[in-house]
């Protein structure tokens, strides 16, 4: 598994208290994601809002979601992608840092 992906399961896992295996695919945690969605947007809604606006997922999209109009498997598909692009941002800002002159920190 790469770095990018481990970022992502440890986000998921912590965030949204999934246990996901070492080696599973986009489409099973997007499965396992959605499902723990449904169980959260339906015990506690202000978790579920609170989650997502950590994660800068439009409002918009959240009002659609809790009328009915996109379905927990398209709001786990925008969870996994907004990870995927921290993932990445991260990635980027770490490389950045290990080329940067160490002599020249103070």
């Amino acid at each position: 598994m790469d770095e990018q992906q481990q970022y992502i399961n440890q986000a998921l896992q912590q965030d949204w208290e999934i246990d996901l295996a070492d080696k599973v695919s986009k489409e099973e945690i997007i499965g396992l994601l959605a499902m723990r969605i449904g169980h959260i947007i339906e015990r506690t809604p202000e978790a579920f809002f609170q989650l997502m606006y950590r994660l800068d997922i439009p409002e918009q999209k959240l009002n659609n979601a809790m009328k009915g109009m996109i379905s927990t498997e398209e709001i786990a598909e925008m969870v996994y992608n907004r990870q995927l692009q921290k993932a990445k941002s991260r990635l980027q800002y770490k490389q950045d840092d290990q080329s940067k002159d160490k002599d020249l920190d103070w």
